[in-house]
């Protein structure tokens, strides 16, 4: 487990299955990350996970988002892991809307950056956002991450973002990272 000043990240499980098919079948939240909602039967779905807990990709590792009090939130994932370019891609979904606009996101990407350029030989991190979604922009800017570009793909504008090792540690050493702050296996 990963720990935040909100929230813990921690590795998935059998049980998360339907929290994130409900989140994954949601048009809203599809939407956002640019993706059909999902429309394949539960047991199907619950069969694509049970197989992905077993084998996970190598080049991929899935986050829960959950609140200090356990509740599950969302999920974050970092991707396309290049150990040979030092690099990967990262993504978030807070499906509880319960918990969206309150800062749970923000602290979530920065526990995980924390955690990855603590951990990992990774020096970039990138992601992609749709153009439209001014709200995730301004969170991954608090976040530290820049604009580096634009991408139209599959009827969708995005703006590529990125951060680096040196960002970041510019960033902490501007604004340490405090004891809870520090993220930590538990």
């Amino acid at each position: 487990m990963i720990i935040g000043n909100k929230v813990r990240l921690r590795d998935r499980k059998l049980g998360d299955a339907p929290n994130d098919y409900s989140w994954q079948a949601n048009p809203e939240l599809a939407q956002l990350n640019a993706s059909p909602p999902l429309t394949i039967p539960f047991t199907q779905y619950l069969l694509t996970y049970l197989e992905e807990l077993l084998s996970p990709p190598p080049t991929q590792h899935n986050f829960v988002i959950e609140t200090r009090d356990s509740q599950h939130i969302g999920n974050c994932f970092c991707y396309h892991i290049n150990r040979a370019k030092h690099d990967a891609e990262i993504g978030i979904t807070i499906g509880n809307r319960n918990y969206q606009n309150r800062g749970y996101g923000t602290d979530a990407i920065i526990t995980l950056l924390d955690y990855i350029f603590q951990t990992t030989s990774l020096n970039r991190i990138y992601l992609k956002t749709l153009v439209s979604n001014q709200q995730a922009q301004q969170c991954f800017k608090k976040c530290g991450f820049t604009p580096s570009g634009y991408l139209d793909k599959d009827d969708y504008s995005f703006i590529l973002m990125e951060t680096r090792r040196k960002q970041w540690q510019e960033q902490r050493l501007a604004k340490p990272i405090t004891p809870e702050r520090k993220p930590r296996r538990g």
